[in-house]
């Protein structure tokens, strides 16, 4: 059986520097996804927050934190369970902006679990779009 992967890709006109706060920084990553207490920083734990109801969504360890142009966790969600993914962000400046791209690896397999793949999928690609609206100065 092949592994399951999500990945995404997309242009944003921004630098690899702004881009990056997005990933790393609470405020910014507030503004599009879950927020953390702390910047994420290599070798610390991960932990994010639902806006709405504060209790803790996401959850794992930053594995490497090479600003501006790579970043990597683990990570898991309740509906998981025991199993841990793995985010890895990569950054590549290109004329006009930046290159951003996603692969989220070592998700559950099998029958059963696509129904979670499903939901990771959308999720990245709502959770995308906000990036890309608030980057680019667009309102929600």
């Amino acid at each position: 059986m092949r592994p399951t992967v999500i990945e995404k890709t997309l242009f944003l006109k921004a630098t690899p520097a702004e881009v990056w706060d997005y990933l790393t920084q609470p405020d910014k990553l507030a503004q599009w996804f879950h927020a953390p207490k702390a910047p994420l920083a290599e070798g610390a734990p991960l932990e994010m927050f639902g806006a709405t109801s504060g209790e803790k969504v996401i959850w794992g360890d930053v594995i490497t934190a090479r600003a501006p142009e790579y970043l990597e966790y683990t990570f898991t969600v309740g509906p998981m369970g025991d199993a841990v993914s793995t985010v890895k962000w990569t950054l590549q400046e290109v004329l006009g902006g930046t290159r951003l791209h996603l692969y989220h690896d070592r998700l559950p397999q099998g029958e059963a679990a696509f129904g979670l793949t499903l939901a990771l999928d959308k999720g990245w690609d709502d959770h995308l779009g906000r990036m890309r609206r608030h980057l680019h100065g667009e309102t929600d």
